[in-house]
């Protein structure tokens, strides 16, 4: 086991549920360099002796070692108990075993990061000063506590597995429609809810049994509010990316629009009202942008839109497409946003298959690799896998994978998967499928640039031995986060196993007979130190 100095800290699926999934869904430089992980629960670690092997940079004595460079996650979502939890009101035991069950999912799959809905609808899964409590958690809409701390719990246990914790928000959702949420009916709101407080904030949008309430975009006291609701959780858990989909203002109903007027009026300054809204969420990106770059510089930023920025038709800058158009429907100027920088990674929904006429996932995806080609912005994808099984292109079960060979072919840097109930579902097995086409094997997390580095020293291995478990090492290390294991088979050495710091190393498929490992370690941004010098076991 690494052991280091304790630093200072299944065919069927009701199309009911699908359109309803849909719906719903669709500190500064010096407290980054002074920053220190706190490691995951494990054995005590063995002190590094003077005398380790330096190790190398990149290398397993004579052979290169490789590793994957690619984000996999998948959205635990909340709203509606739409994946987590099953069901309101569950105990706290119930939660915590739920959560785990998830956790253990995601590292089958061999993921290594997980984006969960702590703030699903103007509502918190953490104690707030800004937000009450989630119905989706507690049962109740009266603003009453747990009686515990769901997101600090929720961040620890997947670090301890070694995945990211990206806590996902909807900035501008106040409630969700009845008869599952509040709809736009004040007196159904939890006493705490902010609306109640400041209804001037709220927006009820659209008419009749779908309507919800909105924190209006265009009021920038309301904008900053949310935008502080957000932070309150960044500075309060050890979170490792902030996550917004593709809802900011709502989703045009026909013959309806948002009724703003008041806001415009008083904010609009003159613009169109269109260019108005626009700006209005090009604020909120890059204040958060900013904000979270004076709290905590580490900390990423990303944003799930809509997958398709504007059509040729209408902008030559647009994708060969034809479809409802992000900037125009929604105010969302995503292309804008990957330009000025204000966000570390971008992961686009393409939720259409390849020769979709309106929507070509093969002819989408170049856009969006050419949009981000020379930026320090990342592009993952937001894949369908909640889409397996519908009539036509969706049923076969081949899809998704040759969504995956099309990412890798034009150098995404990584995928997420919607959501974690359709993975565990694996219909027509097509998870199994590209997850042993694509994932057989972990893989690290992209770096960035502009994250701080801390590369740790080389690790030291001290014994191997086999168990039921597999190969079981001891090792030592300093200052490092994460652990990266390397197996040499030929002439190379790959990754076979990662694990957080105080975590045992295992390589748990270890082949027969001899075999010899180096392990790395990686900082809090994942920037890898130099290689241990080898070890076999026999």
């Amino acid at each position: 086991m690494l052991r280091v100095p304790r630093p200072p800290v299944r065919l069927t699926l009701a199309l009911a549920s699908v359109i309803f999934a849909t719906a719903v869904l669709g500190v500064g430089l010096l407290r980054a360099a002074t920053y220190k992980p706190t490691p995951a629960a494990g054995a005590p670690w063995v002190t590094p002796t003077p005398s380790a092997p330096a190790g190398a940079e990149g290398r397993c004595g004579t052979v290169p070692v490789r590793a994957a460079r690619e984000l996999r996650g998948m959205w635990l979502t909340t709203v509606a108990n739409i994946d987590f939890p099953s069901r309101r009101g569950l105990s706290q035991a119930q939660v915590k075993a739920e959560y785990q069950r998830w956790l253990d999912l995601a590292v089958a799959q061999r993921h290594n990061a997980i984006f969960v809905h702590v703030r699903p609808s103007g509502d918190a899964f953490w104690p707030s000063a800004y937000a009450p409590w989630s119905e989706w958690l507690t049962g109740r809409r009266d603003g009453a506590s747990p009686g515990w701390d769901p997101l600090a719990y929720m961040v620890s246990e997947a670090h301890a597995r070694n995945l990211e914790f990206h806590a996902w928000f909807n900035p501008y959702r106040g409630t969700q429609p009845g008869p599952v949420g509040p709809g736009a009916d004040f007196a159904k709101l939890a006493p705490s809810h902010p609306l109640l407080k400041h209804r001037d904030w709220a927006i009820a949008y659209p008419e009749g049994r779908t309507a919800r309430l909105y924190f209006d975009p265009g009021i920038p006291a309301a904008r900053k509010f949310v935008e502080d609701a957000m932070l309150e959780a960044v500075r309060t858990y050890d979170v490792d990316g902030v996550h917004f989909d593709d809802f900011f203002y709502p989703y045009p109903e026909a013959g309806q629009d948002f009724p703003d007027d008041a806001s415009y009026a008083r904010y609009g300054a003159g613009k169109p009202r269109a260019q108005w809204r626009r700006d209005n969420v090009d604020t909120l990106v890059r204040e958060m942008h900013e904000r979270l770059q004076q709290l905590k510089p580490w900390v990423k930023f990303g944003i799930s839109p809509f997958g398709i920025w504007r059509n040729r038709t209408n902008d030559p800058d647009g994708s060969d497409s034809s479809g409802l158009e992000a900037y125009d429907a929604i105010y969302a100027d995503t292309r804008k946003w990957v330009q000025q920088g204000w966000l570390d990674y971008i992961v686009p929904q393409l939720y259409w298959t390849i020769g979709f006429a309106k929507a070509d996932y093969a002819k989408l995806l170049p856009w969006w690799t050419a949009l981000t080609k020379g930026t320090n912005v990342q592009l993952y994808i937001g894949m369908a896998d909640y889409r397996v099984g519908e009539p036509g292109a969706w049923s076969d079960p081949a899809q998704l994978d040759r969504q995956l060979a099309l990412n890798d072919r034009y150098g995404v840097q990584g995928q997420v998967h919607f959501s974690a109930k359709q993975i565990r579902a694996d219909r027509l097995g097509a998870v199994t499928r590209y997850r042993d086409q694509h994932y057989a094997a972990p893989a690290l997390v992209p770096r960035m640039a502009r994250l701080p580095v801390a590369r740790p020293s080389a690790p030291r291995l001290l014994s191997a031995a086999r168990s039921d478990k597999g190969v079981r090492l001891q090792a030592s290390a300093e200052g490092a986060t994460s652990w990266a294991l390397y197996r040499v088979a030929g002439a190379s050495a790959s990754l076979v196993a990662t694990g957080r710091a105080g975590v045992e190393v295992v390589d748990p498929a270890a082949p027969a007979g001899p075999v010899t490992y180096c392990l790395s370690g990686l900082d809090r941004s994942g920037n890898e130190g130099p290689v241990s010098a080898p070890l076999t076991a026999s």
